[in-house]
């Protein structure tokens, strides 16, 4: 357990956590009573009573969580009818779109923002609310290291997009037109249409990209209700949601159950193995890797396509199939698949109403066998995921099998370097770039501490000249990540990053570059030789940042295949429970 607090499981008023600060009759719990009172709150409506901080990642700017403001309410309904004391607890929100360079650069800032949130204040457990990107592996990565109880309420996907009677899907389509407005084939009007009707309603991307990933992976391995994570953000059933975890979070007090207890080897194994059949976001496998580590859990790169080497996408969502997470909520949700992949499943898992994922299915069924296909019907024998490893990535890279054509699976082809993601700017639209579609985009300085903060950059444009002959798709090898929503043959994740002299840094536009899925190898075609020569001339870049947040998070920041977490956040070291006095 992260906190050095004895754990007892509280029998009575007085062993509750919050009672340190509120019950002693001392001057200092005067104090604590007193300015309790001068907010208006009587004494029996917060003393003796499960004290719920409910953690809230609304923000102005947090687009996705434009209905937070009511559903913090519906929350606080449900800790009341149970017996407990709701107090909002506002964090920094981390909206995608908004936040640069990027918001995986704040995402352990806000997992630290959490964690001692809940440590330092009279907190007895907590609702995390979230669901863009990097909002999920946040909050779970800070409630583990505060160690106290906490279950996880889904923001919910938006409402399908809509466009001259098509449907359309945030991000996914976005990629997808705009491709064809450079080519010529979609006009101003047109695409000014599609911005007006691509996000049209309260909620997270409704492709599966990484936000209905990671909801997806907190549902899977116990942190959320069953079902939660595919409910519409506009549907009344997601307030009612709402309401239930302020219930369970008060009963889940009372059991002393905390994320630890939930967060075993086995749940991990479930969510790759779920995340495979969905197949989840890219992102995703940074994300659990960090949260594993949290919780004392050392999960290795291996153990993904290891995992999903066997299991079919069923889930026929886009961006590597045809529907949307609307679709996908009522064809079954998440229950529904897991019940197709039950088999390859630990049934015997807990999760935060601590009953067993044999439960939960038990009750789930599959309404559409065309959104939620059947194992031996899947929209893809492609794994949705692969490792990669070789000489231009010791340290492991990934890529989505599924969301590529079929015939870049096995390719080879010579480099074409961008150094940053401005270089790569300046040139994709020249019509004179010497590039054809067998070339291999390469963009460096990407990673952890060369974007700063690994942005989304991994889906390079394919250059305007090939996208006006049709072309589509090429084989792209970056540091980055990429959008879960984004599509293609992106090679991503190179471990160690460029920035810090990893083989990436060292390629030049000409050489030969190798990918083979089906042996999940990738080869730079030059000599040990020439290798250790380019590496001698290599010449560290200056560090990104000299101050604040960005020096600490240079200093500390681990590279992909370990999480991308701060060096001294992981693992389940003991801290301290704060002094009363």
């Amino acid at each position: 357990m992260p906190s050095e607090m004895k754990r007892r499981r509280p029998e009575k008023p007085e062993d509750l956590r919050s009672n340190r600060w509120f019950g002693p009759d001392d001057m200092r719990s005067f104090g604590h009573r007193s300015r309790m009172k001068q907010m208006g709150f009587a004494q029996e409506e917060f003393e003796g009573k499960p004290v719920i901080a409910i953690v809230n990642t609304w923000s102005g700017f947090a687009h996705c969580h434009a209905h937070f403001r009511d559903r913090v309410e519906d929350v606080k309904r449900g800790v009341l009818q149970a017996g407990g004391f709701p107090v909002e607890v506002p964090v920094m929100a981390l909206p995608e779109n908004f936040v640069k360079p990027s918001t995986m650069l704040y995402r352990n800032l806000l997992a630290m923002e959490v964690e001692e949130n809940l440590r330092a204040q009279p907190v007895d457990g907590a609702v995390l609310m979230g669901g863009c990107d990097k909002t999920t592996p946040a909050l779970l990565m800070g409630a583990i290291s505060a160690g106290l109880p906490a279950i996880y309420m889904p923001a919910g996907p938006m409402l399908r997009g809509n466009w001259r009677g098509q449907v359309l899907g945030s991000g996914s389509d976005l990629w997808k037109y705009w491709d064809e407005r450079r080519a010529g084939n979609v006009s101003d009007a047109q695409w000014d249409e599609m911005e007006g009707g691509i996000n049209r309603s309260d909620g997270v991307c409704m492709t599966m990209g990484t936000a209905a990933t990671m909801t997806a992976m907190a549902e899977v391995l116990g942190m959320s209700l069953p079902g939660a994570s595919s409910i519409p953000a506009p549907d009344a059933n997601h307030p009612r949601m709402a309401a239930a975890c302020g219930r369970r979070i008060v009963e889940m007090v009372w059991e002393d159950l905390i994320p630890t207890d939930i967060l075993t080897p086995g749940a991990f194994d479930n969510a790759i193995i779920t995340s495979a059949a969905i197949a989840g976001s890219t992102n995703a496998i940074i994300h659990l890797v960090a949260i594993a580590r949290r919780a004392g859990i050392d999960l290795k790169l291996e153990r993904f396509d290891e995992l999903s080497a066997h299991v079919p996408v069923i889930a026929n969502i886009r961006p590597s199939g045809k529907y949307l997470m609307e679709d996908f909520y009522y064809a079954g949700g998440l229950p529904g698949l897991m019940t197709r992949i039950a088999k390859h499943l630990d049934l015997t898992q807990k999760n935060v109403l601590g009953k067993t994922l044999q439960d939960t299915l038990d009750a789930a069924k599959v309404w559409n066998d065309d959104v939620i296909r059947v194992l031996d019907q899947p929209i893809s024998s492609a794994n949705g995921l692969a490792v990669l490893r070789g000489n231009l990535a010791p340290g492991g890279c990934v890529m989505k099998p599924s969301a590529a054509e079929p015939r870049l699976l096995k390719h080879k082809g010579p480099a074409l370097v961008f150094d940053d993601y401005n270089h790569m700017a300046s040139q994709v639209d020249l019509d004179d770039l010497d590039v054809t579609p067998d070339h291999v985009l390469v963009l460096r300085n990407s990673g952890p501490q060369g974007g700063p903060g690994m942005p989304e950059w991994g889906m390079l444009p394919i250059p305007t000249k090939l996208v006006k002959q049709g072309v589509r798709d090429m084989v792209r090898i970056s540091d980055a990540r990429m959008s879960g929503t984004s599509y293609g043959a992106c090679v991503l994740h190179v471990a160690p990053e460029s920035f810090v002299g990893g083989p990436l840094a060292l390629v030049k536009t000409g050489d030969l570059i190798e990918v083979d899925i089906p042996e999940r190898r990738i080869h730079l075609h030059i000599s040990d030789e020439e290798m250790a020569k380019r590496k001698a001339a290599w010449v560290p870049p200056p560090p990104r940042y000299t101050r604040g947040y960005g020096a600490m998070f240079s200093q500390h920041i681990g590279q992909a295949d370990v999480g991308c977490d701060l060096d001294f956040l992981q693992g389940t070291a003991a801290t301290a429970e704060p002094e009363i006095h």
